[in-house]
């Protein structure tokens, strides 16, 4: 079963496009109201798991300072600001759609990070500082942003998406970190690591996947009704996606040594699409399946996207050092 789950889990770049097209096909041809009650499971199935791998501690060792100043400076000085001009101007009249926006670019890092820096051989150490750390704060501002951005075009309760999140992230994360403690006292460090731990992140695409196959349920008539709909929703996010690249690539190779400038791109780059999604279907009602669709399809942009940087990684910042040191 674990195998079948890691399997998914490093094949997301098929597994969530074949999610959505089922989930788009049940909702054509099946009743779709007892989805709602799927959410909340899936939603812990989700977040759970990669806390249980989460590495807090990492947050506190040095090293790296201006490469994590550089890089939470970009994702909350810049991208939610640039996501909600982005989102005004494509969905001026769909204000849960530019929320979905938002929302994808309030919640920096996520285990993608973490993995994609080490594809591309730069500073894993740095990027496990850069998952905690925007997930921390990425969670605690979320609300404000959106109450100070969108507060006049959607309804919102700003005591209510916080306690969405404390349900969604924190508990969870206190969780998780129990958990990972106790399988560590239990089976040892090293056991741990090699064993258990990576087990984790296919439970976690197990809710990834529910998620989007009940936000695709829920919108699927909506989007037979306007077919277009899927191409007004991927021009924005490839337009933010390409722009983010160019930024963090040209920030990062100026100002950095090479594995710290890897890590800031994906540090900067791969949004927390799980909890995002999480926010929007559990704390906006039935119009947060909107922004929810948007979300959904920022998945496909963001794997396919992170896929095909690593492959131009040694072009952009040339090969690692201890590479470049071997005789040809």
């Amino acid at each position: 079963m674990f195998g079948i789950l890691q399997k998914l889990t490093r094949n997301l770049i098929y597994a969530i496009p074949g999610m959505m097209v089922a989930g788009f096909a049940y909702g054509l041809w099946a009743d779709t109201g007892w989805l709602k009650t799927a959410i909340i499971p899936f939603t812990f199935l989700m977040v759970y798991p990669m806390m249980v791998t989460l590495k807090i501690r990492k947050v506190f060792e040095g090293g790296d300072a201006k490469a994590q100043f550089l890089t939470q400076l970009i994702n909350f000085g810049l991208i939610p600001f640039l996501t909600f001009g982005v989102g005004l101007l494509f969905f001026r009249d769909r204000p849960y759609m530019a929320l979905g926006l938002l929302l994808a670019g309030l919640v920096p890092t996520s285990g993608m990070t973490i993995s994609w820096t080490g594809f591309a051989k730069g500073n894993m150490s740095a990027a496990v500082k850069m998952t905690v750390i925007g997930l921390i704060a990425g969670s605690l501002t979320t609300p404000f942003y959106v109450q100070a951005l969108m507060g006049t075009a959607i309804q919102m309760q700003l005591s209510a998406v916080f306690k969405q999140i404390l349900f969604i992230v924190f508990l969870p994360m206190a969780l998780g970190y129990l958990t990972q403690r106790f399988l560590v006292k239990r089976y040892g460090q090293q056991a741990f690591q090699r064993d258990i731990g990576p087990k984790f992140p296919g439970l976690s695409t197990v809710g990834v996947l529910g998620i989007v196959f009940v936000a695709l349920a829920l919108k699927a008539r909506t989007i037979a009704a306007a077919p277009g709909l899927l191409l007004d929703i991927l021009v924005p996010l490839l337009l933010l996606y390409g722009f983010n690249f160019l930024l963090s690539t040209i920030i990062g190779k100026s100002l950095l040594p090479r594995g710290d400038a890897i890590a800031l791109v994906y540090g900067s780059v791969m949004r927390n699409l799980s909890i995002a999604l999480a926010i929007a279907i559990n704390a906006f009602g039935t119009q947060g399946s909107d922004a929810a669709l948007v979300i959904a399809m920022a998945y496909i942009v963001q794997v396919q996207s992170a896929a095909w940087y690593v492959r131009f990684t040694p072009k952009v910042f040339g090969l690692p050092e201890e590479m470049a040191r071997q005789p040809a």
